[in-house]
């Protein structure tokens, strides 16, 4: 009974056999690992392996609860490098399914059967096979009908179920070669290769141009692995793979910090592509929280995010993935982990009670004085005039205060000196005449301005322009889809959108599926601005159409492409909005930015700066690139 309730734990669907079999034979070092399953599971599963075998008496006892090869002592269970140790699943396969399982060791000459059926030990006879494992699970839950009643059902779910858990083992083991049959019929064979190699057979050849190199190495953790470049970024998209010491598990809280990194860079809605892979001590992650282990926890887990999100964003930053927005961002700055763990000590805060800002006589008694006396504020300051990183004469310092007219602004740090580091990125030689105060906060205002400069309309619909000191093209078509985009959605938000009365009505026909779909989202059509009346029978006439889009654009071509733009209600409130939206502002945007003047193209590229998202269009698509100079000076070379 034990262990009939363990298994509606640990096993409670016919791909939760197939990822415990699938890490045993991995665990037993398997190169070779195949499955096979028919009637989606339920009247069997196969699992075939040539790993390193069973004797006959490990063999007996593997089904034996809590019974297992993979720890010696207690400290063990903190330092795991296996798959499984609790002894839990085999007993539980065994308890609600008819379990026959071949091994044989390779210093054997002959193996070993064992059959067990309901729990209950049925046989153990010797046996002629080839080296390492063959289990078979038959009839699984076929003594416990309250359980298997949860299992009926559509095989092909059933069917996607044991394929999505037999990629995860396979995207985490590229090394080994994997087998997938279904009644008998091969569907897949994974040859070994490499990590990257393994996710295009997996995933589709698709995805192999939008794989980006993630890597950085700490001694918190190691991170490997690929995430998909924004323009690839889709809604409804699944392909977001998560391990951690070679074990596929779940996690909300790296999914957003995943995401964050994408701040801006991609639709709202959309989710981009992931593989990571990440090495942790085992003694820092907890991977039986859950009995499946789909679930981990992670000693130092802020500071895990916080490695990954700058390791993600680093990545989009060197290869240029990053929005017009960000290019004048370096990347992020990772320690590198150089084999050596170390404990980091908490810095110690110190204050300092006699302070008051309000006293201009004030002198910081920790701080050192001087040695040359103080000429006033009338010296034009110069790049000589300040301490050199590491410390100098201060003789040769920079005094920690400089002003204009009467006005003093401190500038020290804790030793009460500017340092170089902070200010010599903001001197120029031809600003010596200004005072370093005035330098900082003009240069802080033109870090800050991210506006577009003048612009030059080119034939296409296309304007050229800088911004942020660069030179762009931008779109104009896809920047109006954008501002559109965020109209509407303001637009169905509040309920309401400018509509514009027709003098003859245009009546059309739509299915009955058609027709009872409009009608039930008739608050979101009249949102956009249109008037219908619904007459009956599939007919409606359409009084008022939205004011933004074109009068020349046919109504019956937009109303069926926004019907089938929602795949017939299916879809969440949110996401239907965002579709209609998107759709929407598409149809809305045609056409538009041939024959515009140049006031107009500045007019629109200002509004654009106000855009959340001015980089990519709400399906994806960019809205600016940039002019590298290496790409002008190929033009030109081909020119001549």
């Amino acid at each position: 009974m034990a262990n009939q309730i363990a298994a509606g734990e640990v096993v409670n669907a016919p791909s939760n056999v197939v990822k415990e079999m699938m890490e045993n034979s991995l665990d037993a070092g398997a190169q070779c690992v195949r499955v096979n399953y028919r009637n989606g599971g339920r009247d069997l599963i196969q699992i075939v392996d040539d790993g390193s075998g069973m004797s006959a008496v490990d063999a007996r006892m593997a089904f034996d609860r809590h019974a297992t090869s993979k720890i010696t002592s207690i400290e063990d269970v903190y330092q795991l490098h296996t798959f499984g140790f609790r002894g839990e699943a085999l007993a539980s396969i065994a308890a609600v399914a008819e379990v026959e399982l071949r091994t044989r060791r390779e210093e054997d000459e002959i193996g070993t059967v064992t059959q067990i059926s309901g729990g209950e030990f049925r046989s153990q006879l010797p046996v002629a096979c080839s080296k390492g494992s063959q289990f078979i699970v038959r009839n699984l839950f076929y003594n416990v009908p309250s359980r298997r009643k949860f299992i009926d059902g559509d095989n092909s779910r059933l069917s996607q179920q044991i394929k999505s858990e037999f990629h995860r083992v396979a995207l985490c083991n590229p090394e080994v070669e994997f087998r997938l049959s279904h009644n008998d019929l091969e569907l897949q064979v994974l040859r070994p290769t490499t990590r990257r190699g393994r996710i295009v057979d997996v995933i589709g050849k698709h995805i192999k141009q939008n794989l980006l190199d993630v890597e950085v190495s700490t001694s918190v953790v190691r991170i490997e692995g690929f995430v998909g470049r924004p323009q690839a970024a889709k809604r409804r998209n699944h392909e977001q793979y998560l391990f951690v010491n070679g074990r596929y598990f779940n996690s909300l809280a790296i999914q957003r910090t995943i995401v964050r990194a994408y701040e801006r860079l991609i639709p709202e809605g959309c989710m981009p592509s992931y593989f990571i892979y990440l090495t942790v001590d085992p003694d820092r992650v907890d991977v039986n929280v859950h009995p499946q282990k789909t679930t981990v926890k992670f000693a130092d887990n802020d500071v895990i995010l916080e490695i990954l999100q700058a390791a993600v964003r680093e990545t989009l930053v060197k290869t240029g993935a990053v929005p017009m927005m960000d290019f004048e961002s370096s990347g992020v700055d990772i320690p590198v982990y150089d084999g050596e763990r170390r404990s980091y000590a908490e810095p110690r805060i110190a204050t300092n009670s006699a302070y008051n800002p309000f006293n201009d006589e004030y002198i910081d008694p920790t701080a050192p004085v001087p040695d040359v006396p103080f000429t006033g504020f009338d010296v034009p300051y110069t790049d000589a005039m300040i301490a050199p990183a590491g410390g100098a004469k201060r003789s040769e310092a920079l005094p920690n205060t400089v002003g204009d007219d009467q006005e003093i602004y401190t500038l020290s740090n804790s030793e009460g000196w500017a340092s170089a580091g902070s200010v010599v990125e903001y001197i120029d030689e031809d600003e010596e005449d200004e005072t370093l105060f005035d330098i900082i906060e003009s240069r802080m205002e033109v870090e800050e301005r991210r506006t577009f400069g003048e612009a030059i309309v080119l034939p296409g619909g296309y304007a050229v322009a800088t911004y942020g000191g660069r030179g762009v093209v931008v779109a104009l078509q896809r920047a109006y889809e954008a501002l559109l985009y965020e109209d509407i959605v303001k637009a169905l938000g509040a309920g309401s959108a400018p509509s514009q009365r027709m003098f003859f009505p245009d009546e059309l026909e739509l299915s009955t599926e058609e027709y009872e779909l409009m009608e039930g989202h008739a608050t979101e059509f009249a949102a956009l601005g249109f008037e219908v009346d619904y007459r009956g029978d599939g007919r409606i006439a359409v009084i008022g159409r939205p004011a933004m889009l074109d009068a020349d654009a046919p109504l019956d071509e937009l109303i069926y492409e926004l019907l089938h733009g929602i795949e017939g209600g299916r879809l969440p409130l949110d996401e239907e909005r965002r579709r209609l939206a998107e759709l929407m502002a598409r149809r809305g945007a045609r056409g538009y930015g041939r024959g515009m003047t140049s006031c107009e193209a500045m007019e629109l590229l200002h509004r654009l700066e106000k855009c959340s998202n001015p980089s990519f269009t709400p399906s994806g698509a960019p809205i600016i690139a940039e002019l590298t100079e290496d790409e002008l000076r190929l033009k030109l070379q081909k020119k001549s």
